[in-house]
């Protein structure tokens, strides 16, 4: 029996008026006590791709969310995290400047490692009346599959492109792709398999 073809969460194809891009600390200092050279090199890797799927999913109406940490940056709101991680000694200064925000995308800020927990994501999706996700970013086995759980508790459909990830660890990278797969029901599909449909017009509005 094919558990996850029969699970009523799982989605088949993408369906850009059911779906948003989460993008997961891509605005990232990736500062990891004797890993930061090795994990900025894996995860710009990553970034080119996620800035490619991103410009496919804007393409095709689907709205793009940054979930970001704040990377201690208590006081600061997202402009001062953008600042931090592109500072000249940050290790993920050339993923943050790539993955850039712009004008048109969303922002929460995260205190923790779920992108729901502690934020406005819930009711911005519910806003932007959207069932399905994308996520994207860093670092899978934490952030990214916290997010995924998370969303599944909540009902949405996901898509966790494998080529969209990176995470300190490569084995622990692979292993929280095959428990997002296994457990929430992710679609784990590289990126250049999920086809989007450009429709005309521009993203939804909402909270800007």
């Amino acid at each position: 029996m094919n558990d996850r073809a029969e699970h009523p969460q799982v989605r088949t194809c993408v369906e850009p008026e059911r779906t948003a891009l989460i993008l997961i600390d891509v605005i990232n200092d990736m500062q990891v006590d004797g890993e930061s050279e090795r994990f900025a090199r894996d995860a710009l890797d990553a970034a080119h791709r996620i800035k490619a799927l991103k410009s496919q999913a804007k393409a095709a109406c689907i709205p793009a969310i940054y979930a970001n940490d704040n990377f201690g940056q208590w006081r600061s709101d997202f402009a001062g995290v953008i600042r931090h991680c592109t500072a000249d000694d940050a290790p993920g200064k050339p993923v943050s400047e790539l993955l850039h925000p712009e004008d048109d995308d969303y922002f929460v800020l995260k205190p923790r490692h779920s992108g729901f927990f502690g934020t406005t994501l819930q009711i911005l999706l519910r806003h932007l009346d959207r069932d399905t996700l994308i996520l994207a970013g860093f670092a899978a086995d934490v952030c990214v599959l916290f997010t995924a759980h998370d969303a599944y508790m909540r009902e949405f459909g996901l898509f966790v492109p494998c080529d969209c990830v990176a995470s300190v660890d490569a084995e622990a990278n692979e292993r929280a792709l095959t428990l997002m797969s296994r457990v929430v029901k992710a679609d784990i599909r590289p990126s250049d398999e999920l086809k989007f449909e450009a429709v005309s017009g521009g993203p939804p509005t909402g909270y800007s």
